[in-house]
């Protein structure tokens, strides 16, 4: 059994942008497992899946500021969590005009 890998805040310094296909989301509510209501910047409530890769290196709580891109098919019902945002990341995102305050 292998030592896990401890990742703290420094290491999640780099700013992701949304791609395409790839928008902001608010996590509304923990459903169990990986699964977490998101409400979307498109104003769509989604169910979202936490990825594989993910899984294990942050926890996503309620109110957390989310990376989500909709699935191929039901785009408006199910996405992928693709990073979670922190505190500091997200004053950066507001000051540099990427993200509306009110999301």
């Amino acid at each position: 059994m292998g030592k896990r890998k401890v990742i703290n805040q420094a290491q999640f310094k780099e700013l992701l942008l949304p791609g395409t296909g790839e928008q902001f989301g608010r996590v509304i509510k923990r459903l169990g497992s990986e699964l977490m209501q998101v409400k979307c910047a498109d104003g769509k409530v989604r169910i979202g899946r936490i990825r594989g890769k993910l899984r294990q290196r942050i926890w996503v709580k309620d109110r957390d500021l989310v990376l989500i891109a909709p699935w191929e098919f039901k785009i408006d019902q199910k996405c992928d969590i693709l990073w979670r945002y922190t505190i500091g990341q997200i004053e950066l995102l507001i000051a540099n005009g990427h993200l509306a305050e009110d999301l």
